[in-house]
């Protein structure tokens, strides 16, 4: 039986040092940090990693939930493939595990939080860019293709595959200034 910890932090410029003291002052054996997004579980091959060797018996450790995933489905869907491989999951930070049939429901109820918490989150920074849109302060990413190339090279009958493979740009994006 094994304490594996997993530390995540989600860009480049974030640190896994604070992260991985206290998983191996919790006693993990083993801990495997990463950098990559919580959104989902693409891209995350030290998440794999433990999966793929977790066995009977052994406990994923993480100092938050978050550090798991950012939807309850997420989260739940990776709770069962650990119960189905006979482990638990701990959590340091509210101190929770898997391991009963009470730190399910606890589990179930701070994923729910952390989802809603993201949902608020989203709806904070789309106010804030709509203010700042308001005040003339954001304007959206800045216009990368030539629109009047590409309408001058469909005006002149070359079809959308063409121009988004000479402009060096997806059709789709070729679509959408002809359709403005």
């Amino acid at each position: 039986m094994s304490s594996i910890g997993y530390a995540r932090v989600s860009t480049a410029g974030q640190d896994t040092a604070s992260q991985v003291a206290r998983l191996k002052a919790a006693g993990c054996d083993i801990v495997r940090e990463e950098k990559a997004s919580g959104k989902s579980r693409d891209g995350r091959s030290e998440l794999e990693t433990i999966l793929s060797f977790v066995r009977p018996g052994d406990t994923l450790v993480v100092v938050k939930l978050d550090r798991l995933g950012r939807s309850t489905r997420d989260v739940l869907n990776l709770v069962h493939e650990l119960d189905q491989k006979g482990a638990a999951l701990r959590v340091l930070e509210p101190e929770i595990s898997t391991a009963g049939p009470m730190g399910k429901v606890m589990l179930t109820v701070l994923g729910m939080v952390a989802e809603m918490e993201l949902g608020f989150i989203k709806e904070r920074q789309k106010a804030g860019i709509e203010k700042a849109k308001a005040e003339g302060v954001y304007k959206g990413r800045p216009i990368t293709l030539d629109h009047s190339k590409v309408k001058a090279l469909h005006a002149e009958g070359i079809g959308a595959t063409a121009i988004a493979k000479q402009m060096g740009c997806s059709r789709g994006a070729v679509y959408k200034v002809l359709n403005q």
